[in-house]
């Protein structure tokens, strides 16, 4: 039997094979998505994306409740998962074809309290995505237990290279709202198809009353602490769609997808390994080390994006997307706030998910929406869709982020150095701000402006942390993850 020092190898290429995989996915992915967002742009009205939103909100908060949160448990489940996989299996596909049905008779009445009636249709359409989430959430985690990223690049890039021509004729055609409902619907079903003929294991439905306990007493609050997620970067558009109409609801949703782009792109590369990669180092005694160094290099990361996204805002969406969208600019700064908030709290959430502390998750969720409602309803109608992101900005600051610090700090994650870790990415981000309003007085607003701003953003930004940030990489990948062993790579 393999003892925890000669797995230790193992486990760490494991996870560097899983890290470089899942970058390439997602670069690619992402850039795909992207380029064919802006063409998408081009044709589909402001008022189309807001219906669009509609149905984007009920699918998020239909996917955050589905399948209870117990293929978590499957992840991190440490041993053969034999005994619990047909259990998870079985909850996955009824609690899905239960929320798919009320989906399929609350659509109306939620699309009417959003203030979008015609949205009720496409509603219902991505509902089918609840299905096929429920269908395949075990094969899914079998892909993510066992490292396997490479076969999830070609899941998804199958899936793209199927959905979006899809989604561009169909807009094309003038379906609207509808073009972008049956790609996302299309491109599920080809990713659920292909993770189950692809996973390590083929697992049938089953039941084990002892084992519906166990996943279920860990899955119940994980699931809860996602719904609560899920509801407060989905909450704004209810407020925006209520109180300022669709097609405001349209430039929000445009600039809330433009700001998270960070977070996708991080969050991306590395969610699909963390919770198995903090369960395992939790076991070898090294869970708090290896979370300083895992916030780091996102935070590294996420910086240079985010603030070369506030700085250029305005210039960005009219040269992608078209003056039209202009009014969505103002929203972008400080839902980039958000942004960083959400991909700290993501990590907390999954390495507190990895140890098996997945109450406060819960609980901390529940806290930021009971906050964020009244002030994002007074955000809107003070400035409207930048009002809605200056209170996002302003909980995250305020409460969400001590909540996290908290939460980590009982499962023995010291906070000071975490703090500490911020200074010089912080500084670099004040940099790259103060180089951006110098480059745009110098040159006119286009691909120039951008192509100089960032070039420059990316140059006074390495000065300040890539020196750091490439010495945590390399002993990251150099680091033993024995038990005991005792060194933290951001030290």
């Amino acid at each position: 039997m393999p003892t925890p020092e000669s797995s230790a190898p193992a486990l760490k290429t494991q996870i560097r094979s899983g890290l470089l995989w899942s970058f390439v996915n997602t670069l690619v992915a992402r850039l795909g998505s992207f380029l064919a967002g802006i063409v998408i742009a081009r044709i589909v009205a402001p008022e189309d994306f807001g219906v669009y939103a509609v149905a984007l909100v009920a699918l998020n908060l239909l996917l955050s409740a589905n399948e209870l949160g117990v293929s978590v448990a499957l992840v991190r489940h440490e041993g053969p998962i034999e005994r619990i996989a047909p259990t998870v299996a079985t909850l996955s596909i009824v609690s899905s074809a239960a929320l798919f049905a009320l989906s399929l008779i609350a659509a109306g009445p939620f699309a009417a309290a959003m203030g979008v009636p015609e949205a009720a249709g496409v509603v219902q359409l991505m509902s089918v995505a609840v299905l096929i989430d429920g269908a395949t959430s075990v094969p899914v985690a079998l892909l993510t237990r066992a490292f396997m990223q490479a076969r999830r690049m070609q899941i998804d890039a199958a899936a793209f290279v199927i959905s979006t021509p899809i989604t561009i004729v169909l807009a094309i055609a003038g379906y609207g709202a509808w073009s972008l409902a049956w790609g996302a619907v299309i491109g599920n079903l080809v990713t659920g198809i292909l993770s189950i003929l692809f996973a390590p294991q083929k697992v049938w439905p089953g039941f084990n009353r002892q084992a519906a306990g166990e996943v279920l007493r860990f899955g119940l609050p994980l699931a809860g602490a996602s719904l609560l997620l899920l509801a407060l970067v989905n909450v704004d558009f209810i407020v925006v769609g209520r109180l300022l109409g669709t097609e405001q609801l349209g430039f929000y949703l445009l600039a809330f997808n433009l700001s998270a782009w960070p977070m996708m792109l991080v969050s991306s590369v590395v969610r699909r390994v963390t919770t198995p990669a903090f369960a395992r180092l939790h076991q070898s005694g090294d869970g708090p080390a290896g979370y300083r160094s895992a916030q780091y290099l996102v935070l590294g990361l996420a910086g240079l994006m985010c603030v070369l996204l506030a700085v250029y805002a305005t210039e960005l969406v009219t040269f992608l997307y078209g003056d039209r969208w202009e009014p969505s600019a103002v929203a972008v700064p400080a839902l980039v706030v958000l942004s960083l908030g959400r991909l700290i709290v993501e990590l907390a959430y999954d390495y507190l998910a990895a140890v098996g502390k997945s109450v406060g998750n819960a609980w901390l969720h529940a806290i930021w929406l009971i906050v964020l409602i009244p002030v994002l309803i007074v955000g809107a109608q003070w400035l409207g869709i930048q009002g809605v992101a200056l209170a996002h900005a302003l909980v995250v600051i305020v409460v969400v982020l001590p909540g996290a610090a908290l939460l980590l700090h009982r499962e023995d994650v010291r906070i000071w150095p975490l703090v500490r870790d911020l200074a010089l990415p912080a500084v670099g981000c004040v940099a790259v701000a103060l180089s951006g309003l110098l480059v745009k007085q110098w040159l006119p607003e286009g691909f120039w402006l951008l192509a100089t701003g960032g070039l420059i953003g990316l140059a006074v930004y390495a000065l300040a942390v890539a020196p750091r940030f490439t010495r945590v990489v390399r002993e990251l990948m150099l680091a033993d993850v024995t038990p005991g062993s005792g060194r933290d790579p951001a030290e």
